[in-house]
């Protein structure tokens, strides 16, 4: 059987266990005498070794299966997880997912010094496997009979492996792990603890309760590969004791009661999306064509198509989403690394797992959250002395948090350090030019904004941190290009929280439409508060900018006709335009930040379809991408980021 088939697969379920191993490692390692802790790791890491043993992947078996044993020495008392065991155990997962990584890619993996400590770390453990009774090297010796399990509930499954199998031991863990996917299984005989002892020949036993019948049993038990005999024994269990045998277990798919899943390919995802993206624009097109005709059939079958392709598109964007515990779990060991690194202690936590974004959102957000977690250890939590003379407590507090706004998601990492100094952020950006000399401070909004300019960073010296020249622009940038906004709030020596505000979901979004210039222009509503119709007598000028009062607060205007270089008629200090002496105003709101967009004429609403955008050189940074309208006329999506 060719196994490369499933590599995908055994890359995804090992991350999945690997992340259980990261988290219950950071769990053990405040809490060294949590045993259930042990338990799951232990749980995690033998999985992990039988997949990478089904798939032929050695290297890997072998990482885990020392580790396993300097785990079971630990379940048994025999070791106490010091804080060198735990790192070396932390050093195991760190191979254990270069590993699986490499095996997938088809490249080469050693782990030798790690193995040779792991071995070392294990009480009474020799290098090289130890020569037990019956073992002698001979296979002749083993007997020909499998030994039968205890009495008990469901039939007696003897099963032999081939003599030639590799890893014996961990595929008769595969073979019980599809047992168990029939049933209950019970008296495995020898124990599953001695799979991994010298002398195991690749012959045991168990009582199944199942109701499947002998035939199915067989067939499914040599699914799991290498396996030459099973023998059942005994009669099919009732529907009332098998019953047991399907209910639902930890780890199974389809937990929850009446639910099923399966694992779909996500580029099957993405191939759907464009295909429902095309067929609103063609509903767009047809709604286009039959409207101004009289003809009541061609209408309702116009609106039953519209209302089953936004059905449509529903369930495909709800089958992207995908919670954002799958991207945040691996944040913890993160942040306990580099806590460590810097010698700074951190409490750190994370709320709203369940929270959903659609999987290309969450994606490519990872990285610019590593990033900001990275800026509040490095820059933001002092060291415990500092705090402890501050008052604070020597432990740091940062929390990651996601929450629901409307129909955006924001994503937050705060702490409770130093803040953003400010007085700093001004001396650079007067090194750089950016600041007039003059100026002796900034409001907020400004000085915060500093931090979002390419290269700009305030970290007095170079480390593998910061320093580098790569500051909170990548976050910004990031966020822009999918479509949100970076919001920063800070002070001093009381800490600092930075919002990433995300769509829910990317690829198709409700809009505004509007023209400028004889150009139409769409722009999101995530961001859109209300629009707006002022009279020449509410603009006032405030520093020399346009501005109205919108319900008693000050709202710069921007006018996107000068922005973008249309042809226009303009007095200075005045509200006039061609052809009119009132002109509609799109009030963005990002975060706090409220800025009025004027446009010249709101053509209405319209679902677009965003299609990837490269800007030519020198094009202003407002646009985030383009689509394409009803009329099949092409427009470019304005970026509320780029623009309040």
């Amino acid at each position: 059987m060719d196994v490369r088939q499933y590599a995908d697969l055994f890359l995804t379920e090992s991350r999945e266990h690997l992340s259980a191993y990261n988290q219950l490692l950071l769990e053990l390692e405040k809490d060294p005498s949590r045993a259930e802790a042990v338990d799951g790791i232990f749980r995690a890491v033998h999985t992990i070794k039988g997949m990478a043993a089904a798939m032929g992947y050695s290297a890997v078996a072998e990482v885990a299966h020392r580790a396993e044993n300097l785990l079971d020495a630990i379940r048994k008392g025999e070791k106490v997880p010091t804080t060198a065991i735990l790192d070396l155990l932390f050093r195991s997962a760190d191979a254990l997912e270069q590993g699986v990584a490499a095996a997938v890619a088809g490249k080469e993996f050693e782990a030798e010094e790690l193995l040779e400590e792991l071995d070392k770390a294990v009480v009474g453990k020799k290098k090289g496997k130890k020569k037990r009774k019956g073992d002698g090297g001979d296979r002749g010796e083993r007997s020909e009979l499998v030994a039968a399990p205890p009495s008990g509930e469901g039939r007696v499954v003897a099963v032999v492996l081939r003599a030639d199998a590799p890893i014996k031991g961990a595929r008769a863990v595969l073979v019980l792990k599809r047992a168990e996917a029939l049933g209950v299984v019970s008296g495995v005989t020898p124990p599953p603890a001695q799979f991994e002892a010298a002398g195991f020949d690749g012959r045991f036993s168990f009582r199944l309760l199942t109701e499947a019948d002998a035939a199915d049993i067989e067939r499914e038990l040599k699914l799991a590969g290498d396996v030459d005999t099973v023998e059942v024994q005994g009669v099919r269990a009732p529907a009332a004791a098998a019953a047991v045998a399907e209910a639902p277990r930890p780890g199974a798919a389809g937990t929850a009661a009446g639910t099923r899943h399966i694992r779909v390919d996500l580029r099957r995802l993405d191939a759907l999306m464009n295909l429902i993206g095309e067929l609103s624009i063609a509903r767009e097109r047809l709604q286009l064509l039959v409207s101004g005709r009289e003809d009541q059939d061609l209408d309702e079958v116009t609106v039953r198509i519209g209302r089953l392709t936004r059905a449509l598109q529903s369930e495909i964007v709800q089958a992207r989403m995908t919670p954002v515990w799958q991207v945040f779990d691996r944040f913890p060991r993160t942040v306990r690394d580099l806590a460590r690194q810097m010698g700074k202690q951190v409490d750190f936590a994370v709320e709203g797992k369940d929270i959903e974004l659609d999987r290309a959102i969450l994606d490519e957000i990872g990285e610019p959250l590593v990033h900001l977690l990275r800026n509040a250890v490095d820059h933001g939590i002092e060291t415990p002395e500092e705090r402890v003379r501050q008052g604070k407590q020597p432990a740091g507090k940062l929390v990651l948090a996601a929450v629901r706004e409307r129909s955006t998601v924001a994503i937050r990492v705060s702490d409770d350090g130093r803040g953003v100094n400010r007085a700093r952020v001004l001396a650079k950006a007067k090194e750089q030019g950016l600041v007039d000399e003059s100026v002796e401070n900034l409001p907020d909004e400004e000085l915060f904004r500093l931090l979002t300019r390419a290269g700009f960073s305030t970290a007095g010296e170079v480390t593998e941190l910061s320093g580098r020249g790569v500051g909170i622009d990548v976050v910004a940038t990031a966020a822009r290009a999918l479509g949100g906004s970076l919001e920063i709030r800070s002070e001093e020596g009381r800490g600092s929280t930075f919002t990433v505000r995300l769509p829910i979901t990317l690829a198709i979004v409700r809009a505004l439409l509007a023209d400028v210039g004889g150009e139409t222009y769409a722009m999101p509503l995530t961001h859109v508060a209300e629009t707006v119709d002022p009279r020449s007598e509410d603009v006032q000028l405030v520093q020399g900018k346009e501005a109205i009062l919108l319900r008693g607060r000050l709202v710069p205007l921007l006018r996107l006709r000068e922005l973008l270089g249309a042809e226009q008629a303009r007095s200075s200090g005045t509200w006039t335009v061609t052809g009119g002496s009132r002109l509609p105003v799109i009030v963005l709101e990002v975060g706090e930040r409220r800025t009025g967009v004027v446009v010249d004429r709101l053509l209405g609403q319209q679902e677009i379809v965003v299609k990837s955008f490269d800007a030519p050189r020198g094009m202003l940074p407002v646009f985030s991408g383009a689509t394409i309208l009803g009329d099949g006329r092409p427009a470019l999506i304005l970026d509320a980021g780029g623009l309040a």
